[in-house]
């Protein structure tokens, strides 16, 4: 699986951490993100994140 960044702030989604914040578990692919999931820092919608 691989990790994803925000392209607002840098925040990065590691699907091997999840994220605890938004009650992802760990092993969740960022393409299987539930639907409204918004990035924890800035709120930016995933399309404003890119692939690492």
């Amino acid at each position: 699986m691989d990790s994803y960044q925000c392209m607002i702030c840098g925040h990065v989604y590691d699907p091997a951490r999840g994220e605890p914040s938004g009650d992802v578990p760990p092993g969740t692919d960022f393409l299987n993100l539930p639907n409204g999931w918004r990035c924890p820092v800035c709120q930016a919608s995933p399309d404003k994140f890119r692939k690492v």
